[in-house]
C-alpha cells in the first residue's frame, strides 16, 4: 500500500464485464446508493459518478457500463462510454467475479487495459459467495491476466476488505485538492437517480427478456404547496418506461396493470428515501420502436 503523507484526489473508473459487481462496490464505497443494481446485464448505461471523501483524500469513482460485444447502437455507444472513461482516469479497477471463472471477457478487458496510462486495481468481487479456496484460485487467475497494481479479494455486500480497498485506491491518486465538498455523494441530478431507481424496480419484475428494451424518462416534478402539517410537501412526479415493442406493453403493465403498480410501490419507496419526502408517483408506459438503434431515440433518452 502507498504511504498517502499528503491530501491526495482524482478519478477511479471500475471497469469489467456485464455483473461483475461494479454498482455494488461503487455504492458500497460510497456509503450510499449512487448506482442501481440488478442480476440483469447492462444494468448501468452510463457512467455514473460516486464520491468518496476521507481525511486522506477524495475519490471520485465512475461506475461504467460493462464491456461487451455490442449488438446494437446502445451497446456500442455504452462501450465507448467505458472507452472515453479509461482515458480520463488516475486508477482503475478491474473487477472479476470469484463466482465466476476467468472467461474470455475478462481477457479481453484486461488485454485493453494494458493500454491505458492509468494504474489498475484488480478487484475479485463476491467473494462471499465462495469459499476461501475458490477465492484464492481466482486471486491466482486474475494476477495471471496482467501486470496490475494490486490483487485485493473484496465482498461489497458482507463489506469485507472494502476500507482496504478505498485505502489503495487513493493511495494510486496524485497529489491535489478536494474536488466536492464532505456532503457531496454523487453528482447525479435528482431526475436521473429517480428514473434509474424506477427502472431498477422494473428490472426487478419483468421476464429476463426486457430490461434491454426499458429506458426510463422523468417528464415533471412538481412539489405541491405546502399543506400547514410541518412536512415537507408530497412531490407528483410523472414519469414514462420507454418499451421497444407493442408486444411487451402488457407484459410490463400486467393482468389490469398489476405489474406497474407493483413496480411504483417498489420504485416510490426509494425515490421518497432519496427525496425526504411523500411522493406520488405516475409512470407511463410508451412504444418507442427499435430505440436501441435509432441515433435520434437514442439522443432524446440521453445515451
Amino acid at each position: 500500500m502507498n504511504q498517502v503523507d499528503q491530501y491526495r484526489s482524482g478519478f477511479c473508473a471500475f471497469v469489467g464485464r456485464p455483473n461483475a459487481g461494479k454498482s455494488t462496490l461503487t455504492n458500497a464505497l460510497v456509503g450510499a446508493k449512487i448506482a442501481i443494481t440488478s442480476d440483469k446485464p447492462q444494468t448501468t448505461r452510463r457512467a455514473v459518478r460516486g464520491v468518496l471523501s476521507r481525511p486522506d483524500g477524495q475519490l471520485v469513482i465512475v461506475d461504467t457500463p460493462g464491456l461487451h460485444r455490442p449488438r446494437t447502437l446502445l451497446g456500442q455507444r455504452l462501450n465507448d462510454v467505458v472507452r472515453e472513461t479509461l482515458a480520463e482516469v488516475d486508477v482503475v479497477g478491474f473487477c472479476v467475479p470469484a463466482n465466476e471463472k476467468v472467461g474470455p471477457g475478462d481477457r479481453f478487458i484486461a488485454a485493453e487495459l494494458q493500454a491505458v496510462r492509468a494504474s489498475v486495481i484488480a478487484v475479485v468481487t463476491k467473494t462471499d459467495t465462495v469459499g476461501k479456496q475458490r477465492v484464492a484460485e481466482q486471486l491466482l487467475a486474475v494476477s495471471e491476466l496482467g501486470d496490475w497494481a494490486e490483487v485485493v479479494p473484496t465482498s461489497a455486500r458482507a463489506g469485507d476488505q472494502v476500507e482496504l480497498l478505498a485505502g489503495l485506491l487513493i493511495g494510486q491518486l496524485p497529489a491535489g485538492p478536494q474536488l466536492y465538498p464532505d456532503t457531496v455523494t454523487t453528482d447525479e441530478t435528482e431526475e436521473n437517480r429517480i428514473a434509474e431507481l424506477i427502472r431498477e424496480a422494473a428490472l426487478a419484475d419483468v421476464r429476463d427478456e426486457l430490461p434491454h428494451s426499458i429506458a426510463v424518462t422523468v417528464e415533471e416534478m412538481n412539489p405541491r404547496p405546502d399543506d400547514g402539517s410541518g412536512r415537507p410537501p408530497l412531490v407528483d412526479i410523472f414519469a414514462t418506461l420507454h418499451l421497444e415493442r407493442a408486444s411487451q406493453k402488457p407484459i410490463v403493465l400486467g393482468r389490469g396493470g398489476s405489474r406497474l403498480k407493483r413496480i411504483g410501490s417498489e420504485a416510490r419507496r426509494g425515490i421518497e428515501e432519496l427525496l425526504g419526502r411523500r411522493v406520488n408517483l405516475n409512470l407511463h408506459v410508451a412504444v418507442m420502436g427499435e430505440w436501441q438503434r435509432d441515433p435520434k431515440m437514442l439522443d432524446r433518452l440521453g445515451f
